[in-house]
């Protein structure tokens, strides 16, 4: 891992804002990425997409209107040390605080900069009696930090430990391992949560721009997928990193071409400091119209704000719907701007 600006000047040659950061006392998270990662950084662009969304800026030292820590309160939610229960249906349950790559963007930063955490057995055994209770729980993420951070045995204990008290609960695993580690995935980790599919087991990760889309990335994907494993993709929307319709398409269509759902693209949280990084709502929204012309509803996922105050999450998107009267006469407006009547049966 690179830790330290002395490692990182060997890859890089930083800029005056990255240089503040470095030199600033004031640091609140810690710089952490893979050698790997960092080798799809092309150096001479200051600018890079890679680069934007793991080398630290001075203007994280800003804060901007409604910026807080905890913007979903997931503190409020937490019925149990590391379970936060905001829906009624699915939980989290953060089964550590590291990461293979600290994302400046990174919305539990509260807790990813932390010292190393990892669910202990007291806690997962709280948890599971917690799961055994409240059986409207259908889903449980894997979340934290990363999961596959952690040893394939500490995984397959806490998976096993879950599976037998609730043999019929979807599990998504939340990772980003696969775009920024992909050494991690290996076979032996594959196999041991094939042992866990019977009921849906998906991975969820965070593909953000083509460029991470790499032949090493692509073949750990493929081992979850070859295996029976679904894999789906949550995209964050960032400024100077995928803010364009081209690299979205881009991004979309491969991940589809590679047997990777788009899931949601995110609108950025609310978190402290990351205000340079977050795209304004209002080109967010253009740039999901444009998205929609032109992709398939395969490709299109789902545009979305987490709302600050654990308001939850929401669609975020353009209504084709303008118009309506009294006798169930609906108006819409298509992608090219024209209007069609849309009727309710008279029978």
């Amino acid at each position: 891992m690179i830790c330290s600006v002395d490692e990182l000047q060997k890859y890089l040659k930083l800029t005056d804002s990255e240089r503040r950061w470095f030199s600033s006392k004031s640091k609140s998270f810690p710089f952490l990425v893979t050698p790997y990662y960092l080798s799809l950084i092309d150096p001479d662009n200051p600018n890079d997409p890679i680069r934007r969304q793991v080398i630290p800026l001075s203007e994280e030292f800003l804060n901007s209107k409604g910026e807080s820590l905890d913007p979903q309160r997931e503190n409020s939610y937490s019925v149990l040390p590391n379970l936060v229960h905001r829906y009624d249906n699915r939980a989290a349950l953060l089964l550590t605080n590291k990461c293979a790559t600290n994302c400046r963007h990174c919305f539990r930063r509260r807790y990813t900069s932390e010292e190393d955490i990892i669910i202990s057995e007291k806690e997962l055994k709280s948890v599971l009696s917690y799961l055994k209770d409240n059986l409207q729980i259908k889903e449980l993420l894997l979340t934290g930090g990363d999961p596959l951070t952690l040893s394939d045995q500490k995984l397959d204990n806490i998976i096993g430990l879950i599976r037998e008290a609730r043999k019929d609960i979807v599990l998504r695993l939340g990772s980003r391992v696969v775009v920024t580690a992909p050494k991690r995935i290996t076979e032996s980790l594959v196999s041991m949560l094939r042992k866990y599919n019977k009921a849906a087991l998906y991975l969820l990760t965070q593909f953000n721009h083509p460029k991470e889309l790499t032949k090493e990335s692509l073949e750990a994907v493929s081992l979850f997928i070859d295996n029976g494993i679904p894999v789906l993709n949550q995209c964050v929307l960032l400024r100077g990193v995928n803010d364009d319709v081209t690299t979205l398409e881009t991004l979309m269509n491969s991940l589809v071409a590679n047997r990777i759902k788009p899931y949601y693209l995110f609108q950025g949280d609310l978190v402290s400091g990351t205000a340079h990084l977050r795209v304004p709502l209002k080109r967010g929204l253009e740039l999901e119209y444009q998205l929609r012309k032109r992709l398939s509803g395969l490709a299109m996922p789902q545009y979305a704000v987490d709302l600050p105050k654990g308001g939850g999450k929401v669609s975020l998107g353009r209504s084709y719907l303008k118009d309506n009267d009294e006798n169930g006469n609906y108006c819409f407006e298509t992608m090219e701007g024209e209007r069609r009547i849309y009727s309710d049966p008279t029978c």
